[in-house]
């Protein structure tokens, strides 16, 4: 995850409301991209399992905007839900997709930005001086325990690939 200088300031309930429906969104953006991706190298059953996680971390942010009323989380983010040089803690690393990845390679990198969310949340439970962050923070918290333990879940539904996953007997030519 990113360093503490990088990441958004928390400093009241609209501040935290906000950077956790970045967080989501970010999410969401970057499960598009790698289903885009694998649409491309023909990949159906991954583009599957990236679609479905794109639309449950949008069904979290829209909970979150729902939870924030009349407060446009998606404004105020935009002003301070900025992470700096790395990622938002939930998006997949792009470096590590691969194109004959499987199931269980999409989930292995879903649960790292779950660890890496539940991790930022905690930070904030940690540090927070105003009563009402701390126990939104703890509540996001225990959501995002329960998407580890989700994805834990999934993960049994596939077993690990073998070390040859990767071997391409017709792998792609570069057209330079």
């Amino acid at each position: 995850m990113s360093k503490a200088s990088d990441t958004p300031k928390v400093a009241n309930l609209n501040d935290l409301l906000s950077v956790a429906y970045q967080v989501e969104i970010d999410a969401v953006d970057r499960y598009n991209v790698l289903a885009d991706q694998m649409e491309t190298h023909n990949n159906p059953e991954l583009v599957k399992v990236f679609r479905d996680l794109a639309r449950a971390e949008g069904i979290h942010g829209e909970e979150i905007r729902r939870l924030a009323g009349d407060f446009d989380v998606a404004a105020r983010a935009r002003e301070i839900a900025k992470f700096g040089r790395a990622d938002s803690p939930e998006e997949v690393d792009l470096g590590a997709a691969h194109y004959m990845m499987t199931p269980w390679h999409a989930l292995q990198l879903s649960l790292a930005g779950e660890k890496r969310a539940l991790a930022y949340f905690t930070s904030i439970v940690e540090t927070a001086k105003d009563p009402k962050v701390k126990a939104l923070a703890a509540e996001l918290v225990e959501e995002e325990a329960e998407h580890v333990n989700l994805v834990h879940r999934l993960l049994l539904r596939y077993p690990k690939p073998s070390d040859t996953w990767a071997d391409d007997m017709d792998p792609p030519v570069s057209q330079e």
